[in-house]
């Protein structure tokens, strides 16, 4: 019996290889010999930076930088010498689970962090970036990040603006003669699964900035100057697009990558599967195993389950889902390439119970032990 297995993390509870491992356990309790190769998954979200490097055989290093409100944060990212790959997650820089409820406000945070993360990978020699840009707290259209990497916005007067989101109201020019010369031979691949332009009713102030603490002031303002920003940059640039999709993604980090940076907005799972290169894992399994925190209706909106299903039913083969909890609206799940998918509690419990990784761990393996006897029973007919 030979089990691919590729599951997202459960959030709060268990890594993805943590969940993997537990999936493993309950395989061998009933297929002692089974060859059971356990490789690691995200979306581009939280949790890329360890399944990607370990992955791709990296190493994980760390970094004080920036934080989104000016205070030094240490902020892990990925290393990939062989490749001369760097994988970040932006949030670990600039995460808005950084910023306490009560200090929310988009004018007051910075991509900065996410800038020096950069400086440091390409001083250690990478060239090839792969960067996740979900859970930010910031709407600086990315000039913080910029400003880290040696471009200079300056006002009016020829000063140089803020690199908080308040900065933009004063960006009168764009200078690039300071940047880093290593950033033109530099790529990097950017894990996006939002489709929002930088401004407007779809845009990053309208609809992500209440959450960032945004009031409709704020927004109506920090709307007009993105578009004012996106306007200067086109004359310097004029392949600008404030307009493509997913340049409104992390407060307009989007928009800074794809503008000043040799970048592509991808689908994070579509990134994650082919840099671990799953497919090479799935073509020979028996069966495929995959799975996340949640199982529902959304999972189908691209979530890594459904990549992993998607790759194995390429080679035909059966996947099995399992998870924390799964909702009645998860049978879609059926028609995108899970065959059959199973909630891994074994009763009645509080959450905080359910999401203790030594319960869940063992809900894990106990849930896929009894599936795997059904396979057996049935193998054996």
């Amino acid at each position: 019996m030979k089990v691919t297995v590729a599951i997202d993390s459960l959030k709060g509870s268990l890594s993805s290889l943590e969940a993997g491992q537990a999936i493993a356990s309950g395989v061998r309790r009933v297929y002692p010999d089974a060859e059971v190769c356990v490789r690691p998954l995200a979306d581009g979200g939280e949790g890329t930076v360890e399944a990607l490097t370990c992955g791709m055989g990296g190493e994980i290093r760390h970094v004080q930088v920036t934080g989104p409100l000016g205070k030094p944060v240490d902020c892990p990212y990925g290393i990939i010498s062989g490749s001369k790959t760097a994988i970040i997650e932006m949030a670990g820089a600039a995460g808005i689970t950084q910023v306490p409820d009560e200090l929310r406000n988009p004018l007051n945070t910075t991509t900065y962090g996410v800038g020096e993360v950069i400086r440091d990978a390409i001083r250690k020699g990478c060239r090839r970036f792969i960067v996740g840009i979900g859970g930010s707290a910031t709407n600086d259209g990315g000039i913080g990040m910029l400003k880290a990497l040696g471009y200079e916005f300056l006002d009016a007067e020829g000063r140089s603006v803020s690199p908080y989101g308040k900065g933009l109201a004063d960006i009168a020019r764009i200078t690039d003669e300071d940047v880093m010369p290593e950033l033109s031979q530099c790529t990097f691949r950017i894990a996006c699964d939002v489709t929002n332009p930088l401004c407007g009713e779809q845009g990053c102030s309208v609809i992500y900035g209440p959450q960032k603490g945004a009031t409709p002031e704020i927004i109506r303002e920090m709307d007009g100057w993105l578009a004012r920003y996106a306007a200067i940059a086109k004359e310097k640039y004029p392949g600008t697009d404030a307009a493509y999709p997913g340049t409104g993604a992390a407060g307009g980090l989007g928009f800074a990558f794809l503008t000043f940076t040799n970048a592509t907005l991808e689908s994070g799972i579509r990134i994650v599967l082919d840099e671990t290169r799953l497919e090479d894992y799935v073509k020979d399994a028996d069966i495929v195993v995959t799975g996340e925190g949640r199982l529902d209706g959304q999972t189908v909106m691209g979530k890594a389950p459904i990549g992993v299903a998607k790759t194995a039913k390429k080679f035909g083969k059966p996947v099995l889902g399992f998870a924390g909890c799964v909702t009645r609206d998860a049978v879609a799940c059926n028609a995108e390439g899970i065959d059959a998918y199973f909630p891994i509690l074994q009763g009645a419990v509080s959450l905080e119970e359910a999401m203790e990784p030594e319960n869940a761990r063992a809900n894990m393996a106990a849930t896929v032990e009894q599936v795997f006897r059904v396979v057996k029973t049935f193998a054996a007919n």
